[in-house]
């Protein structure tokens, strides 16, 4: 087979953090725990043992969020793979990785937020469900839904370069949120699922981009012939989840991600 060969990423959420309690800003500053480390390095075994079960090759590069839990969680990854396949690996940062931005509210409490919105007479009370709506953002300067999160990660994955063997698969480290809301955009997820599932720390979840025609000699000959034009390649793809798994989430568990 020759190029153009389709994407596969490896989303892989951070490890656990030293998180501040009641507060929702999902931009904290603060480093992994231990367990955290744990969960990196533990992850980046699971990536080898999935790589040796389909034959895929780990691009040397690897993406993470700028958020300090996830660059720390993409270094522990890196360095375990370099130990275990004796070539280097780099990591790049991207703000576009990181998770929903609550803007001028980051890093407050739940009350304080609250009580600012409650200040101000030109805002409506929030909704009971604001932290988790997917359609909802702070009316603060900065903020953003949580769709509008996914819309930038989702980007991104489109946006990363077409790989050079079918076999690539590249590693990705980021935010639960967002990654799920990417999924979505990207129709890996139903809109539902979004809120039913979350990720493990470390642990990664894979995707892969598939040239439409692909699917459509399995399925829709009229289909194979309208995305057979060159020009439609690269619009004409869907997203799969192959391998990995997603966190189920328990019932009445609280998003933290």
């Amino acid at each position: 087979m020759t190029g153009p060969f389709p994407r596969r990423v490896a989303l892989i959420r951070h490890g656990e953090y030293h998180q501040q309690p009641d507060t929702p800003s999902a931009h904290q500053p603060h480093p992994l725990t231990r367990e955290g480390e744990v969960h990196a390095e533990a992850g980046a075994q699971e990536v080898l043992a999935l790589c040796h079960l389909h034959g895929w090759q780990i691009e040397d590069c690897l993406h993470s969020s700028t958020l300090l839990r996830a660059w720390q969680t993409g270094s522990f990854m890196a360095a375990t793979l370099e130990r275990a396949l004796g070539q280097p690996f780099k990591l790049i940062t991207h703000d576009v990785l990181c998770e929903r931005s609550l803007g001028s509210a980051a890093n407050l409490t739940a009350r304080q937020i609250e009580h600012v919105i409650s200040q101000d007479p030109r805002m409506s009370a929030l909704p009971n469900d604001w932290k988790s709506n997917s359609h909802y953002r702070l009316p603060l300067p900065g903020a953003e839904s949580l769709l509008q999160a996914g819309e930038r990660v989702a980007a991104y994955l489109h946006a990363l370069p077409l790989p050079a063997s079918s076999a690539s698969l590249t590693l990705v480290i980021g935010h639960g949120a967002a990654f799920r809301h990417a999924a979505h955009l990207l129709g890996v997820l139903a809109f539902e699922e979004i809120a039913r599932l979350s990720m493990h720390h470390g642990r990664p979840v894979i995707l892969e981009e598939v040239l439409l025609e692909d699917v459509c000699e399995a399925e829709d000959d009229n289909a194979l012939q309208a995305a057979s034009a060159p020009e439609d390649v690269r619009t004409t793809t869907q997203w799969r989840h192959v391998a990995g798994e997603w966190k189920q989430r328990k019932l009445h568990e609280s998003a933290r991600d």
